[in-house]
């Protein structure tokens, strides 16, 4: 006992810590906008503190005119100012540099095996910054790669077929949100508040009823995130490792394995990590004091809060350089602001803010392939949000995504069903022709992943009924008037404006491998463990 309250005394200081920051920082939001300190619970569309006055500069002797609008500029303005946004999300936050003591602990941790049951899978395994914070694939290869080094393309298992059941999200700009991680958002704020990333108030967890809190949950969103992939099964588990045993036992189990005490002494030739987080957490404690899974899911929480990945032409545009964006991608911008009615895409109705997400949960019908999670008679159904929050209303329900990075960080969909971008805007403009011509050509097959796979055409026999189920859900929803969603009815040059603005939305940092490289494992080291995952690509 008197370890876990010691190994608690350090987390809470450093909690206590980032709460102060985020109180400055809601505060300055609160009196720069006349707040009065009323609930914060109902998110403003764009929640950033505006940047202070700057005193008035000296006369310019040669001063330049303002630049000249075109029609398509004059739009976007008006645009940028109806939606409220500021081009750089990051304003406001407590976010870590990667450069600190604590996201670098994070990152050794994040690219270990050590924390995989089977210590064949790590972290990395299914994000790797390489390959847009995610894998890759349509349905992620957790546990018993036969190769787990090998990520992305061709990483298998024995049975050449995968067993997660949704597609990876990208772990970029986790620091990002503030009401909810994965794409149920099963890690939930209980109190969502803008700039918070889930510091303000309790986080539900599948450890705990729906909408209750888990007082173990850990510091915010991806720290909390952080304990759930090593309690997984299919993912970073197995089945053999504490076989039956509850999350807190499993995680308890991997901490002393980590810190070479108790239940896990001994499992680790190598076991070099006290000396790793006493410099973190600028410590002399040893192992049974400041190695428990609290301190190893703040570190990774830190290391995922650390990768901020923003500076991209549209911000820049919206910053003031008019040539950051190209004709065409101006073009995509206006009609991906614009209604439907306006004959527009109407994708800001969710994709909205600086994140290009309103958070919220919306039923959009993409196909459902892949072994499910179990929530209808066919064993292979996927509910969406209700398998979370038990409502009937939230049936097939996901999480609208960040479009931040989309172009990086494909396949799409819950299932990983589309491959590029201008798929999903094919189902977006008719999602029953799309899902039907997806079932009836088996198109699953056309997939990277599942290109060669023997019998591929009768892999998935409750596609069909699933999918249907999804697309029944949203026309119930469409005849209720409870949808976001319309048939947006663009051409082929539409869509590829459309298409064009949404890499406007990447930055190129994580296209660049240099850049990249601070988040990365070094690979000519073999970790604290020796069981460090240096990665692998079959191209």
């Amino acid at each position: 006992m008197k370890s876990n309250n010691l190994n608690l005394s350090i987390i809470s200081c450093w909690i206590q810590s980032r709460a102060l920051t985020l109180v400055l920082a809601i505060s300055t939001l609160l009196v720069a906008c006349g707040g009065s300190g009323g609930s914060t619970a109902n998110l403003p569309v764009n929640p950033v503190t505006p940047p202070a006055a700057a005193p008035n500069p000296a006369a310019d002797p040669d001063p330049q005119p303002d630049p000249v609008l075109d029609n398509v500029d004059q739009q976007l303005q008006a645009i940028i100012l109806e939606q409220g946004l500021t081009g750089n999300p990051e304003t406001g936050r407590d976010l870590p540099s990667i450069n600190d003591a604590l996201p670098q602990l994070g990152k050794l941790l994040f690219f270990s095996k050590s924390l995989g049951g089977d210590m064949d899978a790590a972290c990395v395994s299914c994000h790797h910054p390489l390959l847009g914070g995610a894998d890759d694939l349509s349905l992620a290869i957790g546990v018993g790669a036969l190769n787990p080094d090998l990520l992305g393309q061709g990483r298998t298992d024995a049975d050449n077929l995968p067993d997660v059941p949704r597609n990876t999200p990208s772990i970029f700009n986790v620091g990002l949100w503030d009401r909810g991680l994965f794409m149920d958002s099963r890690v939930e704020s209980l109190n969502p508040t803008a700039l918070a990333n889930g510091t303000n108030g309790g986080i539900s967890t599948p450890d705990t009823a729906f909408n209750v809190t888990d007082v173990n949950a850990g510091a915010d969103l991806p720290a909390a995130q952080a304990k759930f992939p090593v309690t997984s099964n299919a993912e970073m588990k197995g089945t053999i490792f504490e076989n039956g045993s509850s999350g807190d036992t499993i995680r308890a189990h991997l901490a002393e394995r980590i810190g070479g005490y108790g239940s896990g002494s001994g499992e680790l030739t190598t076991n070099n990590w006290i000396s790793e987080f006493q410099i973190a957490f600028d410590s002399t404690q040893d192992a049974t004091q400041l190695i428990s899974f609290e301190s190893i899911s703040l570190a990774i929480g830190e290391y995922e809060r650390s990768m901020v990945f923003v500076n991209n032409p549209w911000f820049n545009y919206i910053n003031g350089d008019l040539d950051a964006l190209t004709p065409q991608q101006k073009d995509g911008a206006v009609l991906f602001y614009s209604s439907v009615a306006d004959g527009g895409g109407g994708c800001s109705e969710c994709h909205s803010g600086d994140l290009f997400s309103d958070e919220l949960f919306q039923v959009v019908a993409f196909p459902q392939i892949g072994p499910g999670k179990g929530h209808d008679t066919t064993g292979t159904g996927d509910f969406g949000r209700e398998g979370i929050s038990g409502a009937r209303e939230d049936r097939f329900a996901f999480r609208t995504p960040s479009l931040l990075n989309i172009e990086a960080t494909a396949p799409y969909g819950h299932a990983g069903a589309y491959e590029s971008l201008n798929e999903v805007l094919d189902h977006y403009d008719n999602p029953t022709d799309n899902i039907r011509a997806f079932l009836n050509n088996e198109e699953w097959c056309d997939l990277d992943q599942f290109q060669g796979v023997a019998n591929c055409e009768g892999l998935y026999p409750n596609a069909r009924e699933n999918s249907e189920a999804a697309l029944d859900e949203l026309g119930a929803e469409r005849l209720a008037g409870t949808s976001l969603f319309e048939n947006i009815n663009i051409g082929n040059r539409e869509e590829e404006q459309i298409v064009s603005f949404l890499r406007a939305l990447t930055d190129p940092c994580i296209l660049d491998d240099d850049c990249v490289a601070p988040w990365i494992a070094d690979t000519g080291s073999t970790g604290p463990d020796g069981n460090q995952l240096n990665a692998i690509f079959s191209n």
